[in-house]
């Protein structure tokens, strides 16, 4: 386990709840803006596909992730995570070069070759023991540093909170992503529904504690998230993520 890995779910429980106790009386301001800044026009919609993605985690994403701490040691679960962020290691690199971030992508270009040779496939973070710091990079933070609005906040089924421009990213990134490019050529669609379980299960697995204390600590769980997730698109996007808040369950990668 590297130590950026071993700490950085500290920092996120300490931040998490920070912010949860921050956000937790958070409720829609008469323009349909919450504290953060986020629009909500839907929210009656939203809150039933939230209720909806509660209900899919607490049954099946939350006890599947705990059986999969229970029963797969750190290194296991360490490997797991590194061979998936290393297979989207290309989408990262394309949406430095598309935001203008060269340090960025040489870094990503540096971490993918480094654990694919040194890390046997990417198994291995040896890329995040040199230094390379690993950082997610998606289209719609690319949009958001065109300077393009979040647009309406929107809670995606199973994928969670997001918005218009997010959702939007989303679909280019699916769409982009190399593994899928190659999953579809080859008729190996089975690739893809593992990759996403496995996906699944080990974010969750990395945030149970988080979500919980999350839950714990909201008076409203619905508007801590949206807020939360809102603060976090923005860390992002300005390229000062600091882990603050947590990621929320999802079932897509």
């Amino acid at each position: 386990m590297t130590m950026a890995s071993f700490t950085r779910p500290f920092i996120r429980v300490a931040a998490a709840v920070m912010l949860s106790l921050s956000a937790a009386g958070c409720a829609n301001t008469p323009d349909g803006q919450d504290g953060a800044g986020i629009s909500d026009p839907i929210e009656p919609v939203n809150r039933i596909i939230f209720g909806f993605n509660d209900a899919a985690d607490t049954i099946l994403l939350r006890p599947a992730a705990e059986v999969y701490v229970a029963v797969a040691p750190d290194p296991v679960r360490e490997a797991v995570h590194s061979f998936i962020r290393n297979l989207v290691s290309p989408l990262v690199i394309a949406n430095n070069l598309l935001q203008g971030d060269l340090e960025g992508a040489q870094v990503a270009t540096g971490r993918m070759l480094t654990n694919t040779i040194l890390g046997v496939g990417g198994l291995f973070d040896v890329a995040s023991v040199a230094g390379m710091k690993d950082e997610e990079e998606d289209f719609g933070q690319t949009l958001g540093v065109w300077g393009l609005g979040s647009g309406p906040y929107v809670v995606l089924p199973l994928f969670g909170p997001s918005s218009v421009r997010d959702a939007t990213g989303l679909a280019v990134d699916t769409v982009a992503d190399p593994l899928r490019v190659w999953a579809y050529a080859n008729d190996s669609k089975n690739v893809l529904y593992v990759r996403t379980g496995v996906s699944a299960i080990d974010r969750r697995s990395q945030v149970l504690k988080q979500v919980d204390d999350l839950k714990r600590n909201s008076l409203d769980y619905y508007a801590a998230v949206r807020s939360l997730y809102a603060q976090q698109r923005r860390a992002q996007i300005n390229d000062n993520k600091t882990d603050a808040a947590p990621e929320f369950p999802v079932f897509g990668n």
